[in-house]
């Protein structure tokens, strides 16, 4: 289009620019609508509105709470908060796609916000750039679920006990170069599995030492009778789960046993090392490196894996990734983690249950039920909180 000088080219280009507006407007408006309706008809109304409705802290802004704050906005949740206290370095920029160059030196959420609000206007994007560690109980209390990320043991263990004594649900996740990790404390969660009804009847009862079928119910659909199976789920707290043996479907055979990821072993031993080193990671000095194969070989006894099967191959992979972030890893994780906040919403699907344990070098991402043992009973520390009215998993 040309504009000629003069008075029509102000009327021309005026009018150009309300087109252009009104364009990107249309554009907007139909982004939004296919970012709401999408979701409905993946999950269904009921489900949406507590997407809708739901208020998530997430702790830490690194690369891989970029990917979950990515996925839950984008699906549509109510507001979400990004807490975090130190500032962009340069580090930061390799593995971060919501800050530049010219945030550094500013506070990581702060510099984050901006950028998650572009997602998603309708998602209230809150900023808390205070120490997560000077927390108290009541901070949690406004949240539907909370989500921390890239932290040591005790921290995570303090926020979980918060999450739990306020009725929430609480995730932990943290990558390491290659490797990362899931936790999931639900504390109890019901949720719904729909399937196409088989000749043999559902039996209400226990199905395994966590997890119960609480009621069984019927619809037709496209001339096919679907039963939709109430479940419910026991979970345990982290610093309980640290401590647990493997399932003992697992621990009786010698197959799945040699299947269990060195991860494990290694992620409790680098706990454990912070624990003892004031939350710093492992050095390269022969004493630091000395310690952790203590802990890790100690580690892997405790889970009752075989001895020597733990190489220094591993350990020393494990090593040279702690503290690292990929972006392929981070995705992974992120949007696995993400998409687990909102079955858990939408009361859909089997959760995690409770360790999901990521090897991006072979591609493998085991997911372990781990839970403290009554020797006498045999029976998980989980299942005895079934009848505890603690429920606080699922929002109105």
């Amino acid at each position: 289009m040309v504009f000629q000088r003069g008075p029509t080219q102000v009327k021309g280009r005026g009018r150009f620019q309300f087109q252009e507006k009104r364009h990107l407007e249309l554009q907007t408006g139909l982004r939004m609508e296919i970012m709401q309706s999408v979701p409905i008809r993946l999950w269904g109304i009921k489900a949406q509105e507590k997407l809708r409705n739901a208020k998530i802290l997430l702790i830490t802004m690194r690369g891989l709470s970029n990917e979950i704050a990515k996925n839950l906005v984008l699906a549509g949740i109510g507001s979400l908060t990004v807490q975090d206290d130190q500032v962009v370095m340069d580090e930061d920029l390799g593995s971060q796609f919501f800050i530049s160059e010219e945030d550094i030196g500013k506070n990581r959420a702060a510099a984050a916000a901006p950028q998650i609000r572009k997602l998603n206007p309708r998602v209230a994007v809150h900023v808390d750039t205070q120490n997560i560690r000077s927390k108290g109980m009541e901070y949690y209390m406004p949240f539907d679920m909370i989500i921390a990320t890239d932290l040591d043991l005790s921290t995570l263990s303090t926020i979980n006990a918060s999450c739990r004594l306020c009725g929430h649900p609480f995730y932990a996740s943290g990558t390491h170069g290659f490797y990362g990790y899931i936790f999931a404390d639900l504390i109890t969660h019901d949720f719904v599995i729909e399937r196409e009804k088989s000749n043999l009847p559902t039996v209400v009862g226990a199905e395994t030492p966590t997890r119960s079928i609480i009621a069984t119910s019927m619809k037709r659909e496209d001339g096919k009778v679907i039963e939709m199976v109430t479940k419910r789920d026991i979970y345990s707290p982290i610093l309980l789960a640290n401590t647990s043996p493997l399932p003992q479907d697992v621990l009786r055979s010698s197959r799945r046993k040699l299947q269990v990821p060195f991860l494990l072993p290694c992620l409790r031993a680098l706990w454990e090392f912070q624990s003892l080193s004031g939350g710093s990671f492992p050095g390269s000095s022969r004493p630091d490196l000395e310690l952790f194969t203590t802990l890790a070989t100690e580690k892997n006894s405790e889970l009752q894996l075989a001895q020597g099967a733990l190489r220094s191959e591993f350990l020393r992979s494990f090593l040279q990734n702690v503290g690292c972030e990929l972006a392929p890893v981070t995705a992974f994780l992120g949007g696995q983690l993400a998409q687990d906040v909102i079955n858990v919403l939408g009361q859909r699907e089997q959760p995690i249950q409770n360790f999901l344990l990521f090897d991006g070098e072979k591609s493998k991402g085991p997911v372990y039920a781990m839970h403290p043992i009554f020797p006498e009973q045999g029976m998980p520390v989980a299942a005895q909180l079934a009848a505890a009215p603690m429920t606080g998993t699922m929002m109105g």
